[in-house]
This record gives C-alpha cells, structure tokens and sequence, in this order.
C-alpha cells in the first residue's frame, strides 16, 4: 500500500494518542450520553478505540457508514497506516541483501516483527514464524510441502464448516498423491459432530485440518481438544485462525497444532500479508512451494542447497511494508484488546442476535452465545442479495453470498445467506443503524 507524499505526511501527523487509564476511567465515570444516560467504560474505550480508524469517519449516499463486514476484511487504525507510511518514506529498501543503512532499518524493523509474532502466538522459537501473502498461501505452502509424505489412499479429514481456503489446497494434494479427502460432519445445530470426528480418526487420517471460527457462522471449535484427538491417531494438524485471531488470544503451544495459519488484513493489519505458524521440526520436512532467491544457502548450475528456516520458505521479495504494518496491528491488539473490551464485543454480538430475533421473519444460523464476531441471516425467503444491496442504498455494509464456504451452504441447504459481522471498533449504534435499515427492507418486501 503507497501513499503519496502529502498523505502520509497529514497521516503521521494524525496519529491518535494513547489513552491514559486513569483518564479514560474519570471520562467513563463522568460521560453521558445525548439523553442523559451514563456511559459505561467499556462504551467509552470504544469510542477512543473507534477514533483511531479514519475510514469510519464517512458518508455512504448521505448515510453515515455502519461497516458490519469485519469478517472478509477488518478496517485500518492509524498506526497501521502511519507504520507503511513511514517505512516508504524513510527505509524503502530491501530486505537480508545490502550493506547500506536504508536495508539495514528495514531489515531490523521487518525481523521485529517475527519475533513479536512469535511472543503473540506463545511460539517456542522464532524461526517458527513464515511470512506469506495470507492465509490462503499458508495453507497452500503446507499442503504442497506435504507432497512427498503421502501416499495413495491416505486419508485427509477437512472440517465441513471450512473456507475454501482449506478444502481445495487438499484437494489438489489429494490429485497429486492419490490421497482420499472426507469431510468432518456437522451435528443438527451446525457444530462439529464430536462422535462423527472420533470415528473418522480411528481410520488414522494423515492430515487433519480444522477451522477455529467459522467464516460464515461464527461457530467455534475446541481445536485444542480436536488436535489432541488427532495427535493421538498420529495425523498432521492444521488449524485456520483466520477469524479468530483478531478476537481471542492465541497461545499455540497450548492448542499444540503442527500448523496455525491466518491473514493481517483480519487483524487490523494491511492485506497481501499472512503468517504461519509451524513446528520447528515439521516445518523443516516440508518441501518449498516457492524457489528461488532469499531461500538458498548455495546456488550452482549443477545443484542448490536449500537455507534453513525461516527463509527456507520465504522465496523473493517479501511484502515488506505490509509486515511492518502488521506489526503495528500486533502493537494495536496488545493494547486494546484487553478484557473488558473483548467482554464488549460479545456483548454487542449477543445485542445484534436478540435484536434480529425480535425483527420477526429473520432466520438465524447457529447464533450460539459463545459465538465470535458473526451473524448469520436471510430475511424470510427473499434473495440475499436483494437483501444486501437494500442495505447498502442505506450506508450498512454486510456480506451475502456463500461466504467462500460452499461446502457448508450446500449442508444447510442454502444457496447463501447474509452475514453481519463486528470488530473491535463497532459500536451500539452501528447495530441500531442496521438494525433500522433491515426494517425498513423488511416492510419494502414483504
């Protein structure tokens, strides 16, 4: 992402400050809302935390923007933008290959980010951090790494809830290695079938790869039990983290996976940027997807020897700006995402549940309590697209379709549904907005 000169200038000098506790409780205890209501904390910590995304500041057709699709991408704070900035401004070079100063900084400054990942996630050794382009190469550098340690007739188990993203990457191994692929079921109320899992793992899969988060339900999995129950049957781990990573701590040691893979444009961070996560000694087995520069030792005419991790698996030019700038979300989230706003969130997502559910002609799918950032929805028989572009002409930004999870769509019987979707900056009156835009679609339709 470049910015032109003038831009990022006003950008840096825009940056918001940190709040000072002590501050921000004296606010919460004093605030009062227009009607004379008092404000709690929490709502005042959302509202500091909302300033700092510019791109919310908007008008939509005269309507002010109510952004409910943080699930396909979450909107940019300042400090991210601010970070890309000023590594284009002032360290464009580079990385690992010049002596000069500009590829020094840079250099530094794109390894910090490794070795805060590796604090982020709980991971043993920094050189189990891989840089990619997101989630979706993740999982493809794993799955074709893993080419050469299967064979035909090998089973490999793929979550019925899964993206895309993690069933057609196996499925090409499955062409390249005449592996078998069976989906894991899901039970009536749409979350993994425990016993239908157990059974499937007596058949000694080689790979298991499960979602954390549902995409286009919310739903979450007990990965830390699911992979134990895997390991036990000898199978290769992959958890997608996709969209929980910007919800709930991540401790991957403690969920003990082989593999955990996600996107920074989920987390607040720049798109074109994604990390996985890998056990040092697994990871080491894997056969490179990418060749080339940045990942050899030794280069002759005759033969190559391979580096060792990370840039085993870092072929070329990285997206350098773009881990800088998922630095600074790390930064955003350590900070921000404390407690008492993630308490917040779940709040919010319980409000827009009950808030659908008294709408009447509104169809619910798996909106369980102990969901994560998503609803999923249609509107009595009408078509969610219709549904979705009505909402647009009123400035609510939702997503409809199959939510790349068309697999899932197809268990429900569903050729899609909509899907409203919060993040740390959502407020109250982002879901009354919607709420009060979803009405007036109702009565245009029905």
């Amino acid at each position: 992402m470049a910015f032109s000169l003038p831009l990022a200038l006003s950008m840096t000098q825009s940056a918001a400050p940190t709040p000072n506790p002590a501050n921000v409780q004296a606010t919460a205890n004093a605030a009062l809302d227009p009607k004379g209501a008092a404000i709690s904390q929490a709502e005042v910590l959302n509202t500091q935390i909302r300033s700092q995304f510019p791109v919310l500041n908007q008008m939509l057709d005269s309507y002010p923007l109510c952004y409910l699709d943080t699930a396909a991408t979450s909107q940019k704070p300042q400090s991210v933008l601010d970070a890309m900035a000023q590594y284009y401004i002032n360290d464009n070079a580079n990385v690992h290959r010049a002596a000069h100063q500009l590829s020094a900084r840079s250099t530094v400054n794109y390894e910090k980010v490794r070795d805060q990942l590796q604090q982020f996630l709980r991971a043993k050794r920094r050189e189990e951090i891989i840089f990619t382009h997101g989630t979706t190469e993740s999982i493809n550098l794993v799955a074709f790494g893993l080419t050469a340690q299967l064979n035909a007739g090998d089973l490999i188990l793929i979550d019925t809830a899964a993206h895309h993203a993690n069933i057609v990457p196996w499925q090409e191994l499955a062409k390249r290695t005449g592996a078998v692929i069976k989906p894991i079921p899901l039970a009536q109320d749409c979350r993994l079938d425990i016993n239908a899992y157990r059974a499937l793992l007596a058949l000694k899969p080689k790979v298991v790869a499960l979602c954390h988060v549902s995409n286009a339900l919310g739903t979450v999995n007990p990965v830390a039990q699911l992979v134990q129950l895997a390991k036990a049957e000898g199978a290769i781990t992959l958890v997608d983290g996709a969209q929980a990573i910007a919800h709930i701590p991540i401790d991957v040691t403690e969920i003990d996976c082989d593999f955990y893979v996600f996107s920074g444009h989920k987390m607040y961070g720049p798109t074109g940027v994604g990390v996985l996560y890998g056990r040092f000694e697994v990871l080491e087995s894997l056969t490179p997807l990418l060749t080339g520069g940045e990942m050899i030792k030794r280069v002759s005419f005759e033969a190559t020897e391979f580096g060792s991790l990370p840039n085993r698996l870092e072929a070329g030019t990285p997206p350098i700006a773009e881990v800088i700038g998922l630095g600074a979300a790390i930064r955003f989230l350590q900070t921000e995402l404390t407690p008492q706003v993630r308490a917040h969130e779940a709040e919010l997502l319980h409000y827009l549940q009950s808030q659908l559910r008294a709408l009447g002609e509104v169809h619910l799918y798996a909106a369980f309590d102990d969901n994560i950032g998503v609803v999923a929805f249609n509107l009595a028989d009408e078509h969610h697209q219709d549904v979705g572009i009505l909402l647009d002409q009123q400035g609510v930004a939702v997503r409809c379709g199959h939510h790349c999870a068309m697999p899932l769509m197809q268990s429900l019987h569903l050729k899609g549904c909509c899907r409203a979707s919060i993040g740390i900056y959502t407020n109250k009156a982002d879901i009354d907005r919607f709420i009060s835009a979803l009405t007036s679609v109702k009565a245009l339709l029905l």
